[in-house]
């Protein structure tokens, strides 16, 4: 059974553009042998993920990242059974917020900026469809 799973977290120490891309390789690296597609975006020492794969996997890496020292403020935004994957040519989708208009943040915030924690789960899913539309991805 597919799930698509998607979290915003803090960032418990600073990133540099070098620790980012790490967690980034790191995730292609490690997600096709676990099945486990999706999107990453990280701005202002917030992440946010959207993970899709199998229950069990997905389950198993939420869990992970909940326990991991380096998060905090974990917060589920949206948890759901799907028929089919969003991203399913995506190890691990990166969010490119140089690419984004400003607008499409207003549309679903109370701000230009992203902030995960003032929005809903439903908006927050939205945004990131929107995203994948406008072409603020990059996929290596």
């Amino acid at each position: 059974m597919l799930v698509r799973l998607m979290y915003a977290s803090r960032a418990r120490a600073a990133l540099s553009d070098a620790d980012f891309a790490a967690i980034l390789k790191a995730s292609r690296e490690h997600n096709p042998a676990e099945g486990i597609t999706g999107l990453l975006c990280f701005s202002d020492g917030v992440f946010v993920q959207v993970l899709e794969g199998g229950r069990n996997a997905i389950n198993a890496r939420y869990k992970r990242i909940v326990e991991d020292p380096r998060h905090h403020d974990v917060v589920l935004l949206g948890y759901e059974e799907i028929t089919e994957r969003a991203f399913p040519g995506w190890t691990m989708g990166q969010v490119n917020l140089h690419r984004l208009n400003p607008a499409l943040l207003l549309k679903y915030s109370e701000t230009a900026r992203l902030d995960p924690y003032n929005m809903s789960g439903a908006a927050m899913a939205a945004l990131f469809s929107e995203m994948c539309a406008s072409g603020a991805i990059e996929v290596h």
